[in-house]
């Protein structure tokens, strides 16, 4: 059985987290969206009454849905019960073992031989509250998984896509843009949900494609994930400059070479900067401080 830290969230749930995927056509252009599963593994984030699980078991090689609600995960197992490719699992999506669902398992990996897993894909209607942490959690673990489909709020799927210079480019769109190409696939009107919510949502395709290797923040074959610190630090405030962000945490002197070097203005913000500009700032910082 994988490993879960914790299984439960403390029972006050924000209210726009509990809106189900009522519309069955709607269901089926998400699960399509995947592409052909029969050879893969399905991860089902918040699978709730089984409307995307219903299809999927029809169509995936092993399927683990991953619910949170105790009844609901209960009637889950009921239902998909003689599916013997179809595994539910109570627990938190945020405390769950990823490695021990996806990575070699104990005494099956043999010393000289690189575990290779076939990429999992992931589905899931996010609750709308916790849409960034599950996120940040997924890219942490993107060597498993190679599509992610998902339900998220369309302002967030808007930020989630948006491109440099903009007033939604965040630390999520970087983060995303970072690991996967991003395509917003269609927008769900609120009476596809049950109860309906009082925003849309957007279906949106992650294809995982991590950048850094071609933004030089890899050192024999190992990512800096020193990086996602730089653009959180980068982003903290985001009225303001790039440098009063930065100044905390690097030397004044330090600071003005790396800006200078990058060729970036000290006054610049951090959404007007591309990944490209990030990551030569990020290494002109790392340099300067291995050379102090």
């Amino acid at each position: 059985m994988p490993k879960v830290v914790s299984t439960r969230r403390p029972q006050h749930k924000p209210k726009l987290g509990q809106h189900f995927l009522a519309d069955d056509g709607f269901a089926l252009q998400i699960v399509d969206a995947l592409g052909d599963v029969s050879q893969h593994t399905v991860l089902e984030i918040g699978p709730g009454r089984g409307v995307l699980t219903s299809l999927l078991a029809k169509r995936a090689r092993r399927l683990i849905a991953v619910e949170l609600d105790r009844v609901l995960a209960a009637q889950l197992r009921l239902r998909f019960g003689m599916f013997s490719n179809v595994e539910v699992i109570e627990a938190d999506i945020l405390s769950v073992d990823v490695d021990s669902l996806f990575g070699p398992k104990p005494g099956l990996r043999r010393p000289g031989i690189e575990f290779k897993p076939t990429p999992a894909k992931v589905i899931g209607n996010l609750p709308y509250y916790i849409t960034s942490d599950i996120l940040l959690r997924l890219f942490d673990y993107s060597s498993y998984f190679d599509t992610l489909v998902l339900l998220v709020q369309r302002e967030v799927a808007d930020r989630i896509a948006a491109e440099p210079g903009g007033r939604d480019y965040g630390l999520l769109s970087a983060t995303a843009q970072l690991n996967a190409r991003v395509e917003k696939l269609f927008t769900l009107p609120p009476d596809a949900f049950a109860p309906p919510p009082k925003v849309h949502s957007t279906a949106l395709r992650l294809t995982m494609a991590p950048r850094y290797q071609k933004l030089g923040l890899e050192t024999d074959g190992r990512i800096n994930h020193g990086f996602i610190d730089f653009l959180k630090l980068s982003f903290a405030q985001k009225r303001k400059t790039l440098w009063n962000n930065l100044k905390s945490n690097y030397a004044e002197p330090d600071l003005r070479a790396a800006l200078n070097k990058a060729k970036i203005k000290p006054a610049a913000r951090a959404e007007t900067l591309s990944l490209e500009q990030s990551a030569a700032l990020f290494r002109a910082l790392r340099n300067s401080r291995g050379a102090s």
